[in-house]
């Protein structure tokens, strides 16, 4: 017999009830200056992000809400044709006291592009924006995206124009590989390739064009190969312009990393009560400890509920089956038992009798027309059958409700049992999408009250 997990083995245990998230709280504390919505995909990050800013706009703070969603719901939703690498004024912010939303979108080679142009002149600037392979590390290298994610964040919290920045992370597989950004570029600048590369720019004269022509050779002899000569060549222009950018980069990366770890920054891990996106939000909350990241809680998107919970899934189903039973109703005047509608006689009862006493079959002249009363009595057997059909299937529509309600209350116990500190609120499913101000207002009050689905605990 297989051993089961420590979360399947902490559900067994009695779980107590989370402490609650309160994110008005979060919103309205001033100390509070960034908020970072992180998870799996498909979760409604974007979503949770767009309706935080909202809600805090209208609570009186100057935000401005950052996504990196590739999918432009967020512009859709906010009334904004479209958004893009400079903050978009959001208009229809109301309340007593309200303050201001501002909208962006990441602009990855923008905001590359941005960079350097500010910390490069404008002759090596043009050098490095025309080089080939700066153009693709700036549009597609791996990483690059979170880097330059983090960067932006920098750059509007330096502004100190906003009170509150809101960010959307990556739609990635793992949310947190912005955090691991910095590292990976520090990794690609220090690597033995990046050095080798710039060792002829930084030894420069004589020495670096000995260096060039004998060392350099044999490397771009084989590389060349492999690579292809004009790319290395790229390569090698690019790594000389952006030599005395490198440290810049790490230096701003350093520096956004400690703002994430600084306590005016708050995490929230955005998942569904699904197993597969639980255990991803188990790992965020454990990742974000293992790096000091201030984690505010987590929210729970998409819960089901019912509103006639006290009916459970297995009377319901149990119903249905009695509904659906031959014989089960009692075929008095008015009702008829669940048969096939075939098998029903327009005649009542006591007009069957042996055919034996009749003429054969063959010889029968066609019924007439039935007569009124009979014709509305079939209306009735068939309405009645329509119903108790139509009664069937509702109950059976119930339990599997019933049955969905108590799997996302057993993924949630699991969680909950293996990190009972993470305070949690939980958002009820909407019948649609989100698609302008009203909605993402919804889901703020929905936030902020914590609202559990009728029939889910």
């Amino acid at each position: 017999m297989t051993q089961g997990t420590d979360a399947d083995t902490a559900t067994d245990r009695a779980t107590a009830p989370a402490p609650a998230l309160d994110t008005d709280a979060l919103l309205d504390d001033p100390g509070i200056r960034i908020v970072v919505c992180c998870g799996s995909g498909g979760v409604g990050k974007t979503t949770t992000a767009a309706a935080l800013g909202v809600r805090a706009a209208e609570r009186g703070r100057k935000v401005v809400v950052l996504t990196i969603d590739p999918a432009r719901r967020l512009a859709q939703s906010m009334g904004i044709d479209s958004l893009d690498n400079i903050p978009r004024r959001v208009s229809g912010i109301d309340g007593e006291g309200a303050g201001e939303l501002h909208a962006m979108m990441l602009d990855m080679k923008r905001t590359f592009d941005e960079i350097v142009e500010a910390h490069a002149d404008g002759e090596r600037a043009r050098a490095i924006l025309e080089n080939p392979f700066y153009q693709s590390l700036s549009a597609g290298f791996a990483g690059t995206q979170e880097y330059m994610a983090m960067e932006k964040l920098g750059q509007l919290r330096a502004r100190n124009e906003w009170d509150l920045i809101i960010v959307d992370t990556p739609p990635s597989r793992s949310a947190l590989d912005f955090l691991d950004a910095p590292k990976r570029l520090g990794s690609f600048l220090d690597g033995k390739f990046i050095k080798l590369l710039m060792a002829p720019a930084k030894m420069g004269g004589r020495a670096g064009m000995k260096f060039l022509n004998v060392g350099m050779s044999m490397m771009t002899g084989t590389l060349g190969k492999l690579l292809g000569g004009q790319f290395l060549r790229d390569v090698q222009t690019f790594v000389a312009a952006m030599d005395t950018m490198f440290g810049g980069f790490r230096t701003r990366a350093d520096a956004t990393y400690k703002l994430l770890q600084a306590p005016g920054t708050a995490f929230l891990v955005v998942a569904t009560p699904e197993r597969d996106a639980l255990r991803e939000a188990a790992y965020f909350v454990e990742r974000l400890a293992a790096e000091e990241m201030p984690l505010a809680g987590l929210v729970l998107n998409r819960v089901h509920g019912s509103d006639a919970a006290r009916l459970s899934g297995e009377l319901a189903l149990a119903a249905a089956e009695n509904l659906d039973g031959v014989g089960i109703v009692d075929q008095t005047a008015g009702k008829a038992g669940l048969r096939d509608p075939a098998d029903w006689s327009v005649a009542s009862p006591s007009a069957v009798a042996d055919p034996s006493e009749h003429e054969d079959i063959e010889d029968r002249e066609p019924d007439p027309e039935p007569a009124p009363e009979v014709a509305t009595r079939t209306e009735t057997v068939t309405e009645a059958a329509s119903v108790e059909q139509l009664t069937a299937g509702l109950l059976r529509l119930h339990a599997e409700r019933m049955q969905v309600v108590a799997r996302e209350q057993r993924t949630r116990d699991r969680f909950t049992a293996l990190h009972p500190e993470v305070a949690v609120t939980q958002v009820a499913a909407l019948p649609g999408d989100v698609h302008d101000l009203a909605g993402l207002r919804a889901i703020g009050n929905r936030l902020a009250t914590g609202s559990t689905p009728a029939g889910a605990a």
